[in-house]
């Protein structure tokens, strides 16, 4: 599994992906991200990524700096943090453990900045799959919040209970 940044190239399959029930499940319905806005977009703050297992994209993250990020989606956040958005594209390609690679990888790109102190995750209540994921990567549900019309719940993975992989 390799992390590479997400490019306009990736727009067709971006599109595809929004339209799976299972990522429109757990996205929400403040809805798709506007991918044609978004992918020529570097703000220092944000990385998009895809995750490919074998030289096939297999899911699309973002790691964002909430402190920074310029919508005021995570209200004001503490300095020293990072969030991540996950979505595995296929649903064929859902409980092979590429989400878990994934995320792993993603920790690893986090908490090799000595200043993040923490990462966060906000799933939808309803996504109890997701809860049941994150929870055996260490993170720990720290509140019940709604962002705009979406009921979620905030994961928090401290760096003191975050392994490394091998670790």
């Amino acid at each position: 599994m390799i992390l590479r940044p997400a490019t306009l190239a990736d727009l067709p399959l971006l599109r595809s992906w929004d339209g799976k029930p299972h990522v429109r499940a757990a996205t929400g319905d403040d809805g798709a991200m506007e991918w044609e806005t978004e992918l020529p977009r570097h703000p220092p703050w944000r990385e998009l990524l895809i995750g490919e297992a074998d030289g096939r994209a297999i899911g699309v993250m973002q790691i964002i700096d909430p402190a920074r990020e310029e919508t005021g989606y995570w209200g004001t956040a503490e300095d020293g943090l990072r969030a991540i958005d996950l979505w595995i594209g296929e649903e064929a390609d859902l409980g092979r453990g590429h989400g878990t690679r994934m995320m792993r990888l993603a920790l690893q790109r986090c908490f090799s900045d000595p200043a993040v102190k923490a990462v966060l995750v906000d799933p939808l209540v309803r996504n109890t799959g997701a809860h049941r994921f994150y929870e055996r990567l260490g993170f720990r549900c720290v509140e019940r919040r709604l962002f705009g019309s979406d009921d979620c719940y905030v994961y928090r993975l401290e760096r003191a209970v975050w392994l490394p992989e091998g670790g």
